[in-house]
């Protein structure tokens, strides 16, 4: 932590008006499904976009531990040769799953249907991670898992289970929950069904079609059959739209800005954050620009607009779960009231979410109102100069980093070391949109 002198920190002030075309880092997401499906295909898959940050990473290691071949012919390029659906191996050791709660809560569910008994690690972050919400319906499949104290990771997955389909309503709204009933229904005996209390982003849906795997989905529901095989092929990751988030944000409130995005994954599901910046008033303008992975993609231009509160509307809150620090941020440079409700998952991310963006915007100079299950942001305020903690949270850093563009004077952000997890190259890509942004000395 940079607290304690050991991490970075970012030091980030007023700098232009966002202009040119950008082209941000492949989708997380789907660059975890991708390596984790086409290592169960039979044949060859290359993979484009490839996301180079260190939670796809973990799992790109974790499947060569598993006995996968993957080369990397260059940046952001993969070719996985699968081993089929039933062709992993036991590892050697431990599975680090980093920081990537998406990493070890899909493979949770693809562990448990496999021979081999497995352990899944992380770092620090990710250890105090609720996992229950995946190992209590996957045991309701067969599965053997065993969490930490209080149902945190590590998780021992015992193999030799004999998983059955079952049909299951989600207590939570989670695609990596989904994802995970849904990857063990791969190895299940008959059909698994999952509905959801609200629908979520069908990624591995979407995926599983494109190599093959016989699969019924629509919003809130999707079944599958065991027993079937996955087919190799070629899969272009979109550019990831959490990362394009911070960049619409930054045009939105930034005045001068017109910035366009290239190729954003525009997945229906995840793209929430969109709808509610325009009930705020934002300028987004969309051209679609085809499909990359079996998903939609967008070229996006944003100009500054003046921006106003609202009531953020429970339905979108799944469908942009990711970019609540941003809208935080957004909400603080608007004028007049936004509510958040509806939204406590927030507070089992890297971090509490909810906590760490109102504790640093009121540091700022901005009003917010803290509730159990979201926040009232009062618009409006200059903000300030001042030093915030992103908590070791990715997201966090850089939604403080958009604030100090519309702050008088400094903000140092500290920690800023794990944006590497899905951001790679954010300040160097940031700072040549326009913003003030450089690195600095750790303060003790």
């Amino acid at each position: 932590m940079s607290s304690s002198g050991m991490g970075t920190d970012w030091i980030a002030s007023r700098g232009t008006p966002l202009h040119g075309t950008l082209a941000v880092p492949g989708d997380k997401s789907v660059s975890h499904r991708a390596i984790m499906l086409a290592s169960l295909a039979d044949g060859t898959s290359r993979i484009e976009g490839f996301l180079e940050g260190e939670d796809a990473r973990a799992t790109e290691a974790i499947f060569r531990q598993l006995g996968v071949e993957i080369e990397v012919p260059g940046p952001g390029r993969r070719v996985v040769h699968g081993v089929g659906i039933d062709g992993l191996r036991a590892p050697d050791g431990p599975l680090d799953c980093g920081n990537a709660g998406t990493g070890m809560r899909l493979l949770a569910g693809l562990l448990a249907g496999q021979s081999f008994d497995s352990v899944l690690v992380g770092d620090a972050s990710l250890s105090r991670r609720p996992m229950r919400r995946v190992t209590v319906p996957l045991a309701r499949m067969g599965a053997r898992i065993d969490t930490g104290e209080g149902g945190t990771p590590p998780l021992h997955i015992h193999g030799g289970a004999a998983l059955q389909g079952v049909e299951i309503t989600t207590e939570v709204a989670s695609a990596q929950v989904k994802s995970a009933l849904l990857l063990a229904g791969l190895y299940a005996a008959g059909t698994t069904t999952v509905r959801e209390p609200h629908p979520t982003r069908d990624y591995t849906e979407r995926m599983l079609q494109a190599l093959g795997w016989p699969i019924t989905f629509s919003p809130g529901y999707a079944r599958l059959e065991g027993g079937q095989r996955l087919v190799a092929r070629d899969i272009v990751v979109p550019a990831d739209f959490s990362s394009a988030a911070f960049f619409i944000v930054a045009a939105s409130v930034v005045p001068g800005s017109d910035l366009v995005l290239r190729r954003v994954g525009m997945n229906p599901r995840r793209t929430g954050l969109l709808h509610v910046l325009r009930a705020m008033g934002a300028d987004v303008e969309e051209t679609p620009a085809g499909e990359q992975g079996g998903e939609p993609v967008s070229d996006l231009r944003v100009r500054h607009a003046p921006l106003h509160g609202i009531e953020v509307p429970t339905e979108h809150v799944a469908d942009m779960i990711d970019e609540f620090p941003a809208l935080f941020v957004a909400a603080a440079c608007a004028t007049g009231t936004t509510v958040v409700r509806d939204a406590a998952e927030l507070r089992v991310k890297e971090s509490d979410r909810i906590s760490a963006m109102a504790a640093g915007l009121r540091t700022l100079g901005a009003e917010v109102d803290e509730t159990p299950d979201g926040a009232t942001i009062h618009g409006g305020a200059s903000l300030q100069k001042g030093t915030i903690e992103s908590h070791g949270d990715h997201r966090i850093a850089m939604a403080f980093a958009i604030a100090a563009q519309r702050a008088d004077g400094e903000v140092r952000i500290r920690d800023v070391d794990n944006v590497a997890t899905s951001f790679p190259g954010f300040d160097a890509l940031a700072s040549g949109a326009g913003f003030g942004l450089r690195t600095a000395v750790p303060t003790v």
